[in-house]
C-alpha cells in the first residue's frame, strides 16, 4: 500500500495577505507613498538645473557618493533604485490584479456605472500604461543615454537639455507629467482611505492635498523642459 507523503502546508502570513483584496490594495499604496517620496525628492533635484550646470553635475555627483565611505561608490544609487524597481513592479502588479479580480466579480448584467468612479478607474489604469511606457523611455534617455544622441556620459545637465532640445523629448516629457499629476490626485487619495487615515473631517482637506501635491509635482517636473524651450535653461 503506498504511503501518502503529502504534508498540509499552510500559507504564510505574507501570501494570505498578497492574496487578499485588502492586502493588494495595502500593498498598492505603501508601493504608492514611496514612490511619491521619491518623485518629491527627485523633482526637488530636477531644479537644482536652474542654478546652472556646475550645481546640477555636482548634485548628480553627490548622488554617486552618498554613504561614503561605509557604502562603497554607487552603493547608495543602486539601492534606491532596486527599492524603487520593487515599488514600481509591487503597484502594477497588485493593480492588474484587482482589475481582474473587479472585472470577474462584476455582474454580467450591470452596465450602468457611476460616472465619476468610472472616469477615476480609467484615468488611473491609462495613466499607469503612460508612467509605466515614460519610465522605459527615461531610463534609455538620461540613464543609458541609447534614445538620446546627443548625449554624453558624466554630462547630465548638457543631457537634459540635449533631450529637450526636441520636440518629441518635450510632448512625451510633458504628457507623462500631465498622467503623472492625475495618477497622484487620485492615487493619494485612494492610499488614504487604504490605509485608514482618511476621516469624515479630513475629507475635505485630504482632497486639497491630494490636488496641490499633484499640482506642485506637475509643474515642478514640467518646468524643466519648458525652461529649455524657452532659452531660460541652455
Amino acid at each position: 500500500m503506498a504511503l501518502d507523503t503529502r504534508t498540509d502546508r499552510r500559507p504564510s502570513f505574507a501570501g494570505l495577505l498578497w492574496g487578499s483584496t485588502v492586502g493588494k490594495k495595502t500593498a498598492m499604496a505603501v508601493s504608492g507613498v514611496v514612490m511619491l517620496l521619491y518623485l518629491v525628492v527627485h523633482m526637488l533635484g530636477n531644479l537644482k538645473i536652474f542654478f546652472g550646470a556646475g550645481e546640477f553635475d555636482g548634485y548628480a555627483e553627490w548622488l554617486r557618493t552618498i554613504g561614503e565611505p561605509f557604502l562603497h561608490h554607487e552603493w547608495f544609487l543602486w539601492i534606491a533604485r532596486v527599492v524603487l524597481v520593487a515599488a514600481v513592479v509591487t503597484h502594477a502588479v497588485a493593480a492588474y490584479q484587482l482589475s481582474r479580480r473587479d472585472i470577474a466579480a462584476r455582474p454580467t448584467q450591470y452596465s450602468r456605472k457611476k460616472a465619476g468612479a468610472s472616469y477615476a478607474t480609467r484615468t488611473m489604469r491609462w495613466g499607469g500604461v503612460i508612467l509605466g511606457l515614460f519610465i522605459v523611455w527615461h531610463i534609455l534617455d538620461l540613464t543609458t543615454l541609447t534614445v538620446n544622441p546627443r548625449a554624453a556620459s558624466g554630462h547630465p545637465y548638457a543631457n537634459v537639455v540635449a533631450t529637450f532640445s526636441t520636440w518629441y523629448g518635450d510632448v512625451i516629457y510633458i504628457v507623462a507629467m500631465l498622467a503623472l499629476g492625475l495618477h497622484i490626485r487620485h492615487g493619494f487619495w485612494s492610499a488614504a482611505q487604504t490605509l485608514g487615515t482618511n476621516r469624515p473631517g479630513r475629507d475635505r482637506v485630504l482632497k486639497t492635498t491630494a490636488t496641490a501635491l499633484a499640482l506642485l509635482l506637475t509643474v515642478g517636473f514640467v518646468s524643466v523642459p519648458v525652461a529649455v524651450m524657452t532659452g531660460l535653461v541652455s
